[in-house]
């Protein structure tokens, strides 16, 4: 008994340095896709981001819903169409996208409150993202891109709460448009020069054969990514994620982490532990 506390103050202790580290630094979390879906997997995800405000860490959560969006669309019997990784956008489409994303959004803070920290949504309406239409060889509908945030808006938030974002933008002609969640958390996560930027997928990380999980590139440099993308190493939805990461690297990001959120407490192991459980891409 006396052994197995030990132990849990042991781990305590490990931690430290990476608490007084991170104290008062901003971490982007993306989040999304089937995970956010699951209710017993969101519920520990959020318990793990109540845990990193309480050691005064400042988390934004960015939050997908595409899977939720889809299974919508399947029972309206709207059809979805992809180009690039990207849906295709029309009215009927973007107003079922904005009405699962809002309730996602407030699940979200709603299931962080119980853990008893403050958390404030950011939807369409509060003006937080603006964002113009996305520029593609094919015409997306109402698919955009970021261009800018309201800087005074997150920073008064993220002092005292968890700020909960949803990936949709109004362009400065008062449009509403629906964005790749990915490029919302990179672009969060650069301007407000965040410590980290985190990824919580289904999978490990990148994998240099995804049907092993001994074959994991704990740290990725970014000057080798491109050449793993050629060699088919990094291929399909990890691509765009990979692309965001460098791109936040270089502008001022000091690291990405990849990691799959289905393992318990994983965010904690990746951020308060030397060695990691997934990914990380630096400079």
């Amino acid at each position: 008994m006396v052994k197995e506390a030990i132990k849990k103050a042991d781990v305590l202790i490990e931690a430290l340095p990476y608490i007084e580290a991170f104290h008062q630094k901003i971490i982007v979390i993306k989040y999304g896709g089937s995970i956010l879906a699951e209710e017993r997997i969101r519920r520990s995800v959020l318990e793990d981001i109540a845990f990193l405000r309480y050691t005064g860490i400042r988390p934004i959560i960015v939050h997908g819903g595409g899977p939720t969006i889809s299974e919508r669309l399947r029972e309206l019997k709207i059809s979805s169409e992809f180009i690039d990784g990207c849906r295709v956008t029309d009215h009927q489409t973007l107003k079922v996208v904005e009405e699962e994303l809002d309730k996602l959004n407030d699940t979200i803070v709603k299931e962080i409150s119980l853990h008893g920290i403050k958390a404030r949504g950011f939807k369409k309406e509060d003006g937080l993202i603006i964002a113009e239409k996305k520029k593609s060889k094919f015409d997306l509908g109402f698919v955009g891109e970021v261009v800018g945030i309201d800087r005074e808006k997150i920073d008064r938030v993220i002092v005292e709460e968890i700020a909960v974002v949803s990936p949709m933008g109004v362009s400065k002609q008062k449009v509403t448009f629906n964005i790749n969640a990915d490029e919302v958390a990179c672009f969060l996560a650069s301007e407000l020069k965040a410590e980290k930027l985190v990824f919580l997928t289904n999978v490990l990380g990148v994998m240099r054969n995804p049907g092993d999980e001994n074959s994991l590139i704990p740290t990725l440099y970014k000057d080798g990514v491109e050449e793993l993308i050629e060699d088919g190493v990094i291929d399909e939805g990890m691509i765009p994620k990979v692309r965001s990461a460098i791109k936040a690297v270089n502008n001022g990001v000091k690291k990405v982490h990849i990691i799959d959120a289905k393992i318990p407490h994983a965010l904690l192991l990746e951020i308060f532990t030397p060695e990691g459980i997934g990914t990380e891409i630096i400079a």
